[in-house]
C-alpha cells in the first residue's frame, strides 16, 4: 500500500467563498500514482470546510442563504465565543457544512457520482488556509 500527503493552501477575497477544488485533487491523484484507494480531504483550520455537491451557482448562492439565516454573521454579540475573534458563525458554518471528504478512487480516477465535485467552503477568509489531501491505497 502507498500513501500520499500534500498540502493545498487557498487565499480568498472575501469572508466567505467556495472554491471548486476539484482539479487541484485529481492532480494530486495524478502525482501519487495511486490507482485503487481513498482520498481524503479535509481542511485544516476550523472556520472552513470540504464537501461534495454540484458546482452550480445558485446552489452556492442557497448555501449562502440558509447558512446566514442558521448561524448569521452580526451582530457580533450574540455569541459567546466573540470577543477577541468575531468569527463564532464561522465555527458554526463550518460544523453545518462538515468537514472532510472522503473519496473512492477507482482505476486512477475519482469514482464520482455524475454531478459530484468537491468544494472548499471558507467562512472567516482573507487569509492564507490550508487543506489536506491525503491518499491511500495501491
Amino acid at each position: 500500500m502507498k500513501s500520499y500527503r500534500k498540502e493545498l493552501t487557498f487565499t480568498t477575497k472575501t469572508r466567505r467563498a467556495f472554491i471548486n477544488i476539484t482539479p487541484q485533487v485529481r492532480d494530486c491523484l495524478y502525482e501519487s500514482g495511486i490507482r485503487e484507494g481513498l482520498v481524503l480531504v479535509n481542511p485544516m483550520h476550523i472556520t472552513a470546510s470540504v464537501f461534495i455537491n454540484d458546482d452550480e451557482w445558485g446552489l452556492h448562492q442557497d448555501y449562502e442563504v440558509l447558512l446566514e439565516k442558521l448561524a448569521p454573521e452580526k451582530p457580533y454579540d450574540q455569541y459567546q465565543h466573540n470577543g477577541y475573534e468575531d468569527n463564532a458563525d464561522a465555527h458554526l458554518k463550518r460544523t453545518l457544512m462538515g468537514r472532510e471528504a472522503v473519496v473512492a478512487v477507482t482505476d486512477g480516477q475519482l469514482d464520482f457520482g455524475t454531478w459530484e465535485q468537491i468544494f472548499y467552503g471558507e467562512f472567516d477568509g482573507m487569509r492564507p488556509k490550508r487543506v489536506l489531501v491525503k491518499i491511500i491505497g495501491a
